[in-house]
């Protein structure tokens, strides 16, 4: 079965090879796009089946991720959010034929299928109505269509607000341009909490905008509202104090921040968000608001600095946020709860030295605590291998020596 799949993407890569969107008329580019997304959708399928199949048998753990939708992430260049998913799609169309079949054709598309066979999954005699909904309406459409039958199907409001209690969510990512996304899932009334209070500050900003004869989208004027709700937020004693301010990391060259623009070859980036303009950081400078802590190249040099304390300086730990903004682990974008990892054991060295600190998230901390498992030698983001590998920092005649 596997000879067949590789088959068809070698005749679909040498269909790819000349295909030459400039010579269809429009009519022919419309129905073009509309079987190329079919056969997106049918591989999308086929994908979610096979990595549901693959997790079942825990390669996974073999593999060193914390999951397997962590691991079909990380090996098709998706989001966890994406795999995980895919993953439990495939699952639900085992017990829902109609939907499974729509899926296996082309009718549906990944987000289609997920929440029809979400909602089919609590009242499977929504199914075919639900398939049926999925060819003549927007996903948005969809999605609230599935809701209202989820919602009617578990009658007990307080089951279901505990459920999605339960599965809420905050995750931020930076786009293909490299501007910053937000998402959030939670119960409706926290949505509109939120939204009331962003509501108030678009609403003003909109009036004070029209008064100087300016107008742009809502939608910009509460994005204006929400970075304003958070930098002017009071902490519970209801002041702004320096240890409420959030930590902030940027490195810049100085001849940028001294210049106010970034040159070719220089750098001006915050630590887990990219590239910015080096306007971005005078305004963070003069808001004085946030804890804003630079790694200037022409500044102190922290690489390599060495002192007799467990935890890093604060030097050092200013260079460790900036060098590592996500785990070390190569594949592994977790940002929070890390840990900072001496490479060799403190209890051995009693010198805290930069050049030998990685940060971990918790599970792949664990896996190197309890498993053996450990970082490939180098800076950055590196492989994570098992005891036995050859690449395992055991295993190099430096390591053997320090033994």
């Amino acid at each position: 079965m596997c000879e067949g799949l590789r088959q068809v993407r070698e005749a679909m890569g040498r269909y790819a090879a000349v295909f030459d969107a400039c010579l269809l008329s429009t009519e022919q580019a419309a129905g073009a796009v509309a079987e190329a997304a079919a056969i997106e959708k049918i591989a999308a399928t086929l994908k979610g089946l096979a990595a549901a199949r693959a997790a079942s048998g825990g390669a996974w753990k073999g593999a060193g991720d914390r999951s397997a939708a962590h691991h079909l992430a990380r090996t098709t260049g998706t989001s966890v959010s994406q795999a995980s998913e895919a993953i439990e799609t495939a699952r639900r169309l085992e017990k829902l034929p109609a939907v499974a079949a729509a899926a296996r054709a082309g009718e549906l598309s990944a987000q289609q299928a997920a929440a029809v066979s979400d909602a089919a999954a609590v009242d499977a005699s929504a199914e075919a109505r639900l398939v049926e909904k999925a060819r003549t309406s927007s996903l948005g459409e969809l999605r609230e269509e599935c809701s209202r039958t989820k919602a009617a199907a578990r009658p007990d409001a307080e089951a279901r607000r505990r459920a999605i209690h339960a599965e809420r969510f905050l995750r931020s990512y930076n786009d293909a341009e490299g501007a910053w996304n937000l998402r959030m899932r939670d119960n409706p009334e926290v949505g509109a909490e939120v939204m009331a209070a962003i509501d108030a500050i678009r609403d003003r900003l909109f009036r004070t905008a029209r008064r100087q004869g300016h107008q742009e989208p809502s939608e910009a004027y509460a994005a204006d509202a929400l970075a304003e709700l958070v930098r002017t937020a009071p902490n519970r004693s209801g002041s702004r104090s320096a240890g409420s301010r959030a930590k902030i990391i940027v490195r810049v060259d100085l001849p940028a921040l001294l210049r106010g623009q970034v040159a070719t070859g220089e750098v001006c980036e915050l630590a887990g968000f990219g590239p910015v303009a080096a306007s971005a950081v005078r305004d963070l400078i003069d808001t004085g608001d946030p804890f804003l802590a630079a790694v200037v190249t022409s500044g102190e040099q922290v690489v390599g600095v060495a002192h007799l304390g467990r935890r890093p300086t604060a030097h050092q730990q200013t260079a460790l946020e900036w060098l590592y903004p996500t785990c070390a682990v190569e594949g592994c974008s977790t940002v929070t709860w890390l840990e900072n990892d001496h490479r060799i054991d403190w209890a051995r060295t009693h010198t805290t030295v930069l050049d030998l600190l990685d940060r971990l998230c918790s599970h792949h901390h664990d896996r190197k605590s309890l498993d053996g498992w450990g970082l490939v030698a180098g800076h950055g983001k590196r492989a994570f291998v098992p005891p036995g590998d050859p690449r395992h920092p055991q295993a190099s005649p430096a390591a053997q020596s320090a033994a």
